[in-house]
């Protein structure tokens, strides 16, 4: 495999062959820049000059052993994935070694098909890091004015369009996609307004049947229908001296068309059962998804409602206009609901973001946002991957499954074809024993029993593959 000048592994050992070893089979099958160090001090020296992506060191050294050199590089850059080399007797050092922030440990002699493979996703486990940590940045660079995560240009230019329509008085349609923050676009044109300090009042036009909403929105007069037994007032008064957002405004009913067009010509209401109206000194604002046009054709919406309402436009982009954002959304919602549901500590996979940036959002970043609530909610271990997101159906579309339904890491096409069809095989007896466990609620036997395996095979299994019940208990 050609070296990656980008990619570049540190091996630290005191043993002179054993470094001029690996530096040729790990330069070579991990397609890297590769540096070695005979010593914690002279690695220490070549972290600062040379900025390794992963190291790889032994544990028992002369001057530093493995243990002080993982603290001294969590304490430079806790981005570098760190994978620790033990020989017989310092198995309990590298376990303490992965509590302390190791990426995995290798047991000495070393089969070169699982080392190369270890090294080549530390390699993704810190360019995952510096993706995030650079994700992290851009969001706290996020105009913090508004609700919007995003820097993409459509993005952009929609909020500064609403910025500025903040500053004036005008009725404004908000038209986009399902899912595409018409409603957060509304709360921005109000917070940008001085009408901001008022609560701004939201009415979802089908969610209510005609007569209700009726006199939701322009109250009523004691006695005006049975039931009425004293005066109310509507949202519009209710919304007197702040914003109403009218919410999928093609869904009103005709006969309420022709009383909002008197709001919006006369700046009055006529609640119910009353004769006299009633001045009102209220903000129009009104979303939809629909096709006005459409519907002004079809005699569903009265056409000078429309142009009342459409003094001033904004079309809200669509995921698909604004993909680059992907990532800096995903990381958003990704935030909130580990901070909600306390789970600290979950990483998204590489191959996770990936995934995200290619697939369709039919529902816009609605969709997106409540795939990544499902999958840190449900999510068994730290890591979302591919499968903890899409259905079966979708990772097959995505081109992330073979045609058995097996997930394949990205990092298995860089291996040669025999040690990427043993990794294959790998991942599906991994996958297989953590969807046993996860059925069976961690429970061993329950596991074996439905796998038709014995215990003592399944547990076999277990250990030679690291795969521990525990986690999937309750």
């Amino acid at each position: 495999m050609e070296a990656d000048k980008n990619r570049r592994l540190l091996i630290v050992d005191d043993e002179k062959d054993l470094l001029i070893l690996l530096r040729k089979v790990l330069g070579k099958k991990c397609g890297c820049d590769v540096a070695i160090a005979r010593s914690g001090k002279e690695a220490l020296e070549k972290i600062a000059s040379w900025h390794p992506d992963v190291i790889m060191t032994d544990i028992v050294m002369p001057d530093m052993d493995g243990l002080q050199l993982l603290s001294r590089v969590s304490e430079l850059d806790r981005t570098i994935s760190v994978v620790i080399m033990t020989g017989y007797g310092t198995i309990e050092m590298a376990v303490t070694a992965l509590k302390n922030g190791a990426y995995d440990f290798l047991e000495k002699p070393f089969d070169n098909s699982k080392i190369s493979l270890i090294i080549l996703r530390a390699f993704e486990r810190t360019q995952l890091l510096r993706e995030n940590q650079q994700l992290h940045k851009e969001l706290q660079k996020s105009d913090k004015t508004t609700e919007f995560i995003g820097q993409s240009v459509p993005l952009q230019r929609a909020i500064d369009l609403l910025t500025r329509l903040g500053q004036s008085d005008a009725t404004v349609l908000i038209r986009g996609e399902s899912g595409t923050g018409k409603e957060v676009a509304a709360r921005t044109i109000h917070k940008m307004s001085n009408r901001g300090k008022k609560r701004m009042i939201t009415v979802n036009c089908p969610a209510l049947p005609e007569q209700i909403l009726e006199s939701e929105l322009f109250g009523y007069a004691k006695g005006a229908f049975t039931g009425a037994d004293h005066d109310k007032d509507g949202l519009f008064l209710e919304a007197s001296g702040s914003t109403i957002l009218l919410d999928e405004i093609a869904d009103i009913p005709v006969s309420l068309q022709t009383k909002l067009l008197r709001v919006l010509q006369e700046k009055e209401i006529q609640p119910l059962g009353q004769t006299s109206t009633v001045k009102v000194d209220v903000r129009v604002l009104a979303s939809t998804n629909q096709d006005l046009e459409a519907k002004m054709e079809r005699g569903e919406f009265r056409e000078d409602l429309f142009y009342r309402l459409n003094v001033m436009t904004v079309t809200m982009p669509s995921l698909e206009e604004i993909r680059e954002d992907i990532p800096l959304l995903a990381l958003h919602f990704f935030n909130i609901y580990v901070q909600e549901y306390h789970r600290e500590g979950m990483e998204f996979s590489q191959e996770a973001l990936k995934c995200l940036e290619r697939r369709e959002w039919k529902g816009n970043v609605r969709e997106l946002q409540n795939r990544i609530n499902r999958a840190v909610l449900l999510t068994p271990g730290d890591i979302i991957t591919p499968k903890d997101l899409l259905s079966p159906e979708e990772l097959e579309e995505d081109g992330l499954k073979d045609k058995r339904g097996v997930e394949v890491p990205v990092c298995v096409y860089q291996l040669p074809y025999n040690e990427a069809k043993e990794e294959v095989m790998v991942t599906f007896t991994s996958t297989y024993l953590e969807r046993a466990l996860t059925m069976s609620n961690g429970n061993v036997s329950a596991a074996a029993r439905e796998s038709g395996l014995g215990r003592q095979s399944f547990q076999r299994l277990m250990q030679r593959f690291k795969v521990s019940s525990q986690p999937f208990r309750g």
